[in-house]
């Protein structure tokens, strides 16, 4: 099988491409680097530097493939900007890069690609949710604009499906975490720059690369008033991905556009995961408290029944202290600690 891996020396994206060419598969990494490094992009895979605003460009490696009879079976578009934040702040930025340029990869496929696509969506396009833990039927209410620029994504891929017969499958992640464990060990981890994610932002103070901790409100709705998220290991993720792509050549997929919570069932608090950062790293971690963020929902728990019930996906690691031990590994093997 032949895919094309947009954003593919990311973290998500790069664990995936990794697990396709480690399971025999011909992944093709395209990125643009802007938040990611070319060390990243697994070895032996083929690399393409390039930008999916450019239309064009992405067409280009449709055409070359068809050329050397080795066209794409699909594409797995992970591409874009992630931090909440930010896009409550550079609303242009997000709707530009996340929504407008999968539209640019959407008439490249259209053109000249697989009509098979499996989509990296996220629990934001849910907003506040009404009850807990969130099914995929649950009210699309996005409280951010990454939220918001995803669940555009979403309804392109509807209108898509219904005239030009793309066939698609939307896994709406929570919070990805932890670090693969292969044959020769941990060799790659969540490394963004600059990095906004509680884990190794929490294992940065543990490392000494930080101060304190920040915690952004302890007046949620929650038992100790900080947030609930839900955490997926990165690998957990990565399996889902591929029976994601088996899923495509379904008759589900061509009747519908399928859509998958992709979590671990259970949350836990800011205050939570520090702890479980404390127990596994053996600091003290200190902690500071500040105002809350613009756009940051109380709770976010997925209900994953439905990729477990209809994809066969079993989750391995169900416990947060696991999830944060393969990060600490990680993290002090990046940072030579």
């Amino acid at each position: 099988m032949r895919t094309l891996v947009t954003g593919g020396a990311g973290y998500v994206g790069g664990t995936v491409a990794s697990l396709l060419a480690a399971q025999g598969h011909e992944p093709t990494v395209f990125d643009n680097l802007c938040h990611a490094r070319r060390e990243m992009v697994p070895e032996g895979v083929e690399f393409v530097e390039g930008d999916l605003a450019d239309r064009r460009a992405v067409e280009n490696i449709f055409k070359s493939a068809k050329a050397d009879r080795k066209p794409f079976d699909n594409v797995l578009h992970f591409a874009a900007l992630i931090e909440a934040g930010e896009s409550m702040k550079q609303p242009e930025t997000y709707f530009r890069n996340n929504t407008a340029s999968t539209l640019a990869l959407l008439e490249a496929v259209i053109a000249e690609g697989p009509r098979k696509l499996v989509f990296s969506s996220t629990a934001a396009v849910y907003g506040e949710p009404e009850s807990v833990p969130i099914k995929e039927d649950a009210r699309l209410k996005p409280t951010n604009v990454y939220g918001e620029s995803k669940l555009m994504v979403e309804t392109m891929l509807n209108w898509f499906h219904a005239i030009h017969g793309l066939r698609s499958v939307s896994l709406r992640y929570f919070n990805v975490a932890g670090a693969p464990e292969g044959r020769g060990g941990i060799t790659r981890g969540e490394d963004h720059e600059p990095e906004s994610h509680l884990i190794p932002l929490i294992l940065d103070v543990a490392l000494g690369r930080r101060q304190s901790i920040r915690i952004y409100g302890d007046d949620y709705p929650t038992p100790d008033g900080t947030c609930i998220r839900d955490y997926i290991h990165v690998s957990d993720l990565a399996d889902a991905h591929l029976l994601a792509v088996k899923a495509l050549d379904t008759d589900a997929a061509a009747k519908n556009r399928l859509i998958f919570n992709l979590g671990n069932g259970q949350g836990f608090s800011v205050r939570e995961v520090i702890e479980s950062a404390r127990r596994v790293t053996g600091h003290a971690i200190p902690a500071e408290l500040h105002p809350r963020r613009a756009g940051d929902p109380a709770i976010l728990v997925a209900s994953s029944d439905r990729a477990i019930r209809e994809l066969g996906w079993k989750p391995r690691y169900t416990q947060l202290d696991d999830i944060v031990r393969t990060a600490w590994v990680w993290h002090q093997k990046r940072y030579n600690a």
